[in-house]
């Protein structure tokens, strides 16, 4: 049986991997003669990579393999929903200055409609965004392959394998750290699982997603560049800011129990699409419904705003960490009025005020 089970998967395996391209990008190849103005996208087009599109809706959660000086992370927690019929996103941060922006959408470029991977955010203080297109794609019984590289420099410079099998998702992404090398290295592997479907359930009724829609016209954005990849918000195609449907949500947070705040301790920000304390009393299945979290320096009032963010029913909790140890654990302080709730609706915006005054028991 076992023997079975492995020929089987290995098998899958192969013709996965095998209806893949392993070259180099075709959107390096100029097709710059041809006029492709008079394309129109419909529902029997060709989107190269369409079906991701319905992969990827839903929470996700795992851990991340990164040799870089951000290191490694026990779990990333990243919220994927629509934003357009044609279009998903999530955004994520750690702290005040490193955050996380990816979305997935349909582009023209090259005379085709294809899937886009915009990827990017703020890196210790410096902005960096990222775009790729998809260059392979595979499909086999119960898994799937796609595979997005910079539609100039190539996959020398930078790409990324996104791999899907049952419930799970690998994300790889490759680098040639700022062209000091000659070929790409791993930048980061993050391996997740499907936590959660059903806060993404809205915008995909309302969007009627995924449809076959141009997101954005590529068609002479990369002429005359050496990469797709941009450090300022002037010069990014498609910035965030541009990115619709998304709001913004401020959390302001009063300390009044420890009564002296030690600066050098963190406030973990966590706001979930299900309450975590349902009845008041803690459900840590519940946890699966985190949505967005941040670490923030502790002071007897502080504030954080957590941008570009998916409209729906929320609920905050806050927790000073006293210990240090990034959880929910005896010693530390929270709110004593558990799931504090908040409501953003579409290009909005919302606040929620939360008092941490109870030392967990």
């Amino acid at each position: 049986m076992k023997t079975t089970l492995f020929l089987s998967l290995f098998s899958a395996i192969i013709l996965l991997f095998s209806s893949c391209k392993d070259d180099k990008p075709e959107d390096v190849i100029d097709n710059g003669s041809v006029d492709c103005s008079s394309m129109t996208i419909d529902a029997s087009t060709n989107v190269k990579g369409y079906s991701i599109l319905e992969k990827l809706p839903g929470i996700w959660n795992g851990p991340v393999y990164s040799p870089t000086p951000l290191g490694s992370y026990p779990e990333w927690i990243v919220d994927f929903r629509p934003i357009s019929a044609s279009q998903v996103s999530a955004k994520n941060e750690l702290d005040l200055v490193n955050d996380i922006f990816m979305s997935f959408f349909i582009a023209k470029h090259n005379c085709e409609y294809k899937m886009a991977f915009r990827n990017g955010g703020g890196f210790a203080g410096q902005t960096r965004n990222s775009y790729q297109l998809i260059d392979s794609v595979g499909q086999a019984p119960g898994i799937s392959f796609y595979r997005f590289a910079d539609p100039v420099a190539g996959k020398s410079r930078v790409y990324t394998d996104v791999t899907f099998k049952q419930d799970s998702l690998i994300m790889h992404v490759y680098t040639n750290q700022y062209n000091t090398l000659s070929t790409a290295v791993t930048h980061m592997i993050w391996r997740a699982k499907l936590q959660d479907q059903s806060s993404a359930q809205d915008a995909i009724a309302l969007f009627s997603y995924p449809q076959k829609e141009l997101t954005r016209d590529f068609t002479t954005t990369f002429d005359g560049a050496t990469e797709a990849i941009y450090y300022s918000a002037a010069q990014d195609p498609y910035p965030e800011s541009q990115q619709p449907y998304l709001g913004n949500s401020t959390i302001n947070i009063t300390v009044s129990n420890p009564p002296v705040v030690d600066p050098s301790k963190k406030i973990m920000i966590s706001i979930t699409t299900q309450p975590l304390f349902p009845g008041s009393v803690f459900s840590i299945n519940n946890m699966k419904y985190r949505s967005r979290y941040v670490f923030v320096d502790a002071a007897a009032s502080t504030s954080f705003n957590f941008n570009y963010m998916h409209p729906g029913t929320y609920y905050v909790n806050a927790i000073y960490d006293s210990n240090g140890d990034y959880n929910f654990t005896s010693g530390d302080y929270m709110n004593s009025s558990f799931d504090v709730p908040l409501t953003l609706g579409a290009l909005g915006s919302a606040s929620a005020n939360v008092n941490i005054n109870f030392q967990i028991p």
